[in-house]
């Protein structure tokens, strides 16, 4: 599809790329770039790509440049390779937050450049070059939110990529796309940051009993807690609006539930797991997750983010 690929950032995502491109064939040569030396150094050990020694060098006469970085660092990267990118190349990137970066990398384009942001919706806890592998983007989605006017041509090039990656693709508002994903992935990584916190401090109290005696349920908080938390960093202070909006939505949720238990309300306790044992269903009815035991998650690559 491309004669040359640039990733900018070569973690989890970066290095799952340069994978997901080898395997289908999707790009003649993979360049990349990575901030951190240990980290070039190691891709280049695992010949993910071409390892240049700058972002601009990375992104020198490539067809499909993908920043793949912590959402925090976009407008420095924007700003030095805007004068690289050539003519007609697509501009892409990540994020898990779309309205911020297009505020952030849009004044660096130049004309002729297609800047499409996208959100591939996968990911494990795991960080780092050694963590990728070809199979991340496997049946899972990835959102473009291209702005309006944007080249229909570059936008379905984009997600003929996408699914060649192997993943299902949606075109969506950037500013639909921050809202729905406050609900389906930030708040519940911020609850889950939040709840390994209390039990933290709480572990000091009971002297080894909350980590000893961890059940499922509070595992499994643990382990979206274990996620980037640079990443996630960025995430909240670039998502703000949206994350504050859905909060606002859960804390008065949270305090009826808070009133039922305390008034001993049994007939609305049970009214709402079982609905939200029916949305669970859902979810595994249309493919995202599976009931198998542990969900039929590998072990070492669990959670998508």
């Amino acid at each position: 599809m491309f004669d040359r690929v640039a990733l900018i950032g070569l973690g989890l995502i970066g290095s799952s790329l340069a994978h997901a491109i080898k395997r289908h064939r999707l790009a003649e040569t993979i360049a990349g770039y990575d901030s951190s030396e240990a980290v070039r150094r190691r891709a280049s050990e695992l010949e993910l790509a071409a390892v240049a020694s700058s972002a601009a060098d990375a992104a020198k006469g490539a067809d499909l440049v993908i920043l793949c970085s912590p959402v925090g660092s976009y407008k420095e990267i924007a700003a030095a390779i805007g004068a690289h990118l050539k003519p007609g190349a697509i501009l892409s990137d990540v994020g898990s937050v779309k309205s911020a970066v297009i505020r952030d990398v849009t004044p660096f384009i130049p004309e002729g450049v297609h800047f499409l942001p996208a959100h591939p919706i996968a990911g494990t806890e795991e960080s780092g070059p050694d963590a990728g592998f070809a199979s991340l983007f496997d049946h899972r989605w990835c959102i473009i939110t291209p702005a309006p006017g944007a080249d229909e041509a570059a936008v379905a090039k984009l997600k003929q990529f996408w699914e060649g990656c192997g993943s299902q693709v949606e075109v969506m508002d950037a500013g639909h796309h921050d809202l729905v994903l406050a609900m389906t992935s930030h708040v519940p990584h911020l609850i889950a940051y939040n709840i390994v916190g209390t039990a933290h401090d709480l572990e000091k109290v009971t002297e080894t009993e909350v980590i000893k005696f961890s059940a499922g349920g509070f595992r499994d908080f643990t382990r979206i807690a274990a996620s980037d938390p640079i990443m996630w960093r960025d995430v909240f202070l670039n998502n703000r609006e949206a994350v504050l909006e859905v909060l606002g939505r859960f804390n008065e949720d949270l305090s009826q539930l808070q009133r039922a238990v305390r008034d001993g309300n049994g007939q609305a306790l049970f009214e709402l797991f079982t609905r939200t044992r029916a949305i669970r269903r859902s979810i595994v009815e249309i493919g995202q997750d599976s009931a198998t035991p542990n969900f039929g998650r590998d072990q070492n690559k669990e959670d998508d983010q």
